[in-house]
């Protein structure tokens, strides 16, 4: 039975939240370990982006100092997990042995095939992709209506891309400063409940004296009491 070290990656934290992507990963590598007779030893998520080489991500390295220390080798789910790019891959082979669950019986010259055939064709798709946007914009500014229209439409799908974006980041700040805001809070709405406090008034006026203010900067009313009680799921005794 060969030993080996699942590696997992996905690109965005949101995939990394939700499993979408991880969880597909995750089956690969268990189907073709109870296929092939692998023993998973240990497993690893990297939330990051595949342009780096494995031994620079943070839990790709752990991943190949595991493999290293067991004498196991390194398996992903697909290849492009592993990376992107022909030379990462390259280098790779030459610092540990690895194994791909889609894949599984290819050897070290077909994986690095596999690979530059990849990179070839994304390289092909980026250039096609370059050249049709050249010739929708040529199109469009010699006044062709159709054109203009999908430049419009392309430049509002953009548009409307980084307006979620944005919108994303400040909310991401705005819970941020909601949970540090809370967990500066809980510690003394804590001691006024252990005061026998009853009441939600009783407990605004005792953050009231306490000088603890709403993250607004008012002061605390039975109803801001009330939502705070809620969001740390605090309760009277």
């Amino acid at each position: 039975m060969i030993n080996v070290v699942a590696y997992i990656r996905v690109s965005t934290k949101s995939q990394g939240d939700s499993g979408l992507g991880l969880e597909a990963q995750r089956d690969y590598i268990q189907r073709a370990a109870q296929a092939n007779g692998w023993k998973v030893i240990g497993e690893f998520v990297d939330v990051v982006s595949g342009k780096l080489a494995l031994e620079d991500r943070p839990e790709g390295a752990k991943a190949l100092a595991l493999c290293k220390e067991q004498n196991a080798q390194l398996v992903v789910a697909k290849l492009d997990r592993l990376s992107r790019s022909v030379l990462h891959i390259a280098q790779l082979m030459e610092k540990a042995d690895f194994k791909v669950a889609t894949m599984p019986q290819a050897n070290t010259f077909q994986l690095h095939l596999f690979a530059a055939l990849a990179q070839q064709e994304r390289e092909f798709i980026a250039t096609r992709t370059k050249e049709a946007l050249a010739s929708l914009q040529r199109r469009a500014e010699a006044g062709d209506a159709v054109a203009v229209q999908k430049v419009i439409n392309r430049a509002e799908a953009q548009a409307k891309g980084r307006a979620v974006a944005d919108i994303t980041a400040a909310n991401n700040v705005r819970m941020d400063k909601v949970s540090k805001y809370q967990s500066s809070v809980r510690l003394h709405l804590e001691s006024c409940l252990y005061n026998k406090v009853n009441t939600l008034q009783s407990v605004a006026d005792c953050l009231n004296t306490k000088g603890i203010r709403t993250p607004r900067g008012s002061e605390f009313n039975a109803t801001a009491v009330r939502r705070l009680m809620v969001s740390l799921s605090l309760s009277f005794a």
